[in-house]
């Protein structure tokens, strides 16, 4: 088990894609002490705002596999594949989830202060149909198989 935690912990992929999620979430915290004039320890473990640690770690890591194991290996395409993942994900379905929460907020406070309730139209539509998902996935097995 010791061994298992030593490798683990000289692991420069796993260090890298950490440093970059604790820089960024600790950048999160100058930003506020910049605009707020008080220093806030809960943004170390906040997700959202600038900038974003999921994307940070995934590109750090993706990077670090390429260098270290080489640009056309099976395990920088499995770290690529999963950072773009990760900052689609980060850039639109969270996005959109944002919306929703910004707009559920307007909605709570006007029916609190008795204004009308302005809403624009969101994307309801965030994931995927089992019948997609099984196309996708036939699909991947097919160009992996095809282009293997």
């Amino acid at each position: 088990m010791e061994n298992i935690l030593n490798e683990i912990i000289s692991n420069k992929s796993i260090t890298v894609a950490i440093l970059a999620w604790f820089f960024s979430q600790s950048i999160k915290i100058v930003i506020n002490i910049l605009k707020e004039k008080k220093i806030d320890l809960r943004l170390l473990l906040a997700s959202g705002g600038v900038i974003s640690s999921h994307c940070a770690a995934v590109s750090a890591l993706a990077i670090s596999v390429g260098r270290n194991f080489g640009w056309n290996t099976p395990l920088f395409a499995i770290s690529a594949i999963f950072a773009s993942i990760v900052i689609s994900d980060a850039s639109g379905i969270r996005q959109e989830a944002g919306k929703q929460a910004e707009i559920l907020n307007k909605i709570i406070e006007d029916l609190y202060q008795k204004k009308g309730i302005k809403t624009e139209r969101l994307r309801e539509l965030l994931g995927h149909s089992a019948m997609e998902v099984f196309f996708g996935v036939l699909l991947g097995i097919l160009m992996g198989t095809i282009f293997w």
